[in-house]
């Protein structure tokens, strides 16, 4: 089973500065609430290990999942691909000026497949409330309220 979150939110904001949040894998690694620390490569700064934590009985530690951005058109799109033994998450975000320019939307997708069992269903309930997290940090970033 894949489990698949998608999400658009709205900002009066510079998309720039949408942007150099949503390109930045510490600032998303950060947003999410089951990251309990991360590492950004000093020698590619689109490559990233996360250090997740699942509450789901097969993992009693943490799991390391290695990120990297696949694709990056700025300032409008970033991929990346995350792969660790229990899981491969998916993440796509596309940065939409309005018409004024002035603000913008930020289309969000992820994609988690579980390779243990409990992976996909905790995501299935929870992947939602991550892109709160993800959103909720944004603003707080751009100092806007929502």
């Amino acid at each position: 089973m894949t489990v698949r979150v998608q999400r658009t939110f709205e900002f009066d904001a510079d998309p720039q500065r949408v942007w150099d949040f949503i390109a930045d894998p510490a600032k998303r690694a950060g947003a999410i609430s089951v990251v309990e620390e991360f590492e950004v490569d000093p020698t590619d700064e689109r490559k990233a290990t996360w250090h997740v934590r699942l509450p789901i009985p097969l993992l009693n530690s943490t799991v390391g999942v290695d990120t990297e951005d696949i694709t990056r058109d700025e300032p409008t799109y970033v991929k990346f691909v995350g792969k660790s033994r229990a899981l491969r998450v998916t993440g796509e975000h596309t940065i939409e000026t309005d018409e004024d320019g002035e603000g913008c939307r930020l289309h969000n997708e992820f994609i988690v497949n579980g390779r243990l069992p409990g992976v996909e269903k905790f995501f299935k309930r929870n992947l939602d409330r991550e892109l709160d997290n993800l959103e909720a940090a944004l603003r707080r970033d751009l100092e806007v309220t929502a």
